[in-house]
C-alpha cells in the first residue's frame, strides 16, 4: 500500500480474509478463480509492505530488489492475464467468450512486453513523498502506449462479460486508474493498487450474488 508498511500488512490481512470468505462462497472452479484475486491482492500488498521496510531499514537492504521485482511481477505481468482468463473461464455465451479470449491474447502480449522490460532493464523503487515509486528502465514502460494493452485486458474486459455485477469490476479499475493518473503521477503502480484493493469487495459481492443465483436455479429445477 502507498502509505506505509503498517496500512500495507493491515490490507493484507483484510484483503486475505475477503478472499477466504470469497473462495468459501465459490462453487464452480471458475469462480474460485476469480475469487481467489483478494488473496494474489493480499500478496502484493505483503510484497510492498516487506518493501517499505527493507528500504528504510538499512539492515534489510537485500530484501529491496526481490520485493520490488515480486511487486512489479504481479502488477505489470500477472494482472494482464489472469483477469482476462479468469472472466473468459466464467464465461457461457460462446460470442462473449471468444472476445474475452482477444483480451486475454492483448493481456498476454501486454505480459510478455513487461516481463521483457523487466528481465532485461533494471527496476528501482524509493519513497517519495510517503509513497514508494517504481521506476522501471525499460523506455516504452513510460510512454502512453506501453499500457493500453494492459488497460484493456484488466479494465475493459470485465464490461464484456454476461454476468452484469462483472461490470463493476470494470467501472472500480478504470475509475482508481483515472483518478491515480491525475492526481498521484509519479506513483500509479503503487496507488493504483491499493484503491483497486477495492475489487476485492466487488469480487465477494459477486461471489454471494453467484451462490445465491446457484441455489435459487437448483431450487426451480427440483
Amino acid at each position: 500500500m502507498c502509505f506505509s508498511a503498517t496500512a500495507s500488512f493491515g490490507a493484507s490481512a483484510i484483503l486475505f480474509g475477503i478472499g477466504l470468505l470469497s473462495i468459501k462462497n465459490s462453487e464452480s472452479s471458475a469462480q474460485k478463480y476469480l475469487a481467489s484475486i483478494p488473496l494474489m491482492l493480499s500478496i502484493q500488498q505483503i510484497l510492498e509492505g516487506i518493501l517499505w521496510l527493507s528500504i528504510s531499514n538499512p539492515a534489510y537492504l537485500d530484501w529491496v530488489k526481490p520485493s520490488t521485482y515480486g511487486f512489479l511481477l504481479f502488477a505489470q505481468v500477472i494482472w494482464p492475464i489472469f483477469i482476462p482468463l479468469t472472466l473468459m473461464l466464467l464465461e457461457k455465451e460462446a460470442i462473449r467468450k471468444k472476445i474475452l479470449m482477444i483480451f486475454l491474447a492483448l493481456g498476454v502480449l501486454q505480459a510478455i512486453f513487461m516481463g521483457y522490460g523487466l528481465f532485461f532493464f533494471p527496476a528501482e523503487s524509493s519513497i517519495s513523498g510517503s509513497h514508494i515509486r517504481y521506476d522501471m528502465d525499460f523506455p516504452a514502460a513510460n510512454t502512453w502506449y506501453g499500457g493500453v494493452f494492459y488497460i484493456l485486458a484488466t479494465g475493459f474486459s470485465p464490461f464484456v462479460s454476461s454476468i452484469k455485477r462483472i461490470s463493476l469490476i470494470g467501472v472500480i479499475i478504470l475509475f482508481t486508474y483515472l483518478f491515480t493518473r491525475i492526481f498521484y503521477g509519479y506513483y500509479v503502480i503503487s496507488i493504483w493498487c491499493y484503491f483497486a484493493a477495492l475489487i476485492s469487495f466487488a469480487i465477494l459481492f459477486v461471489s454471494l450474488k453467484l451462490k445465491k443465483e446457484g441455489v435459487i436455479k437448483v431450487s426451480l429445477t427440483e
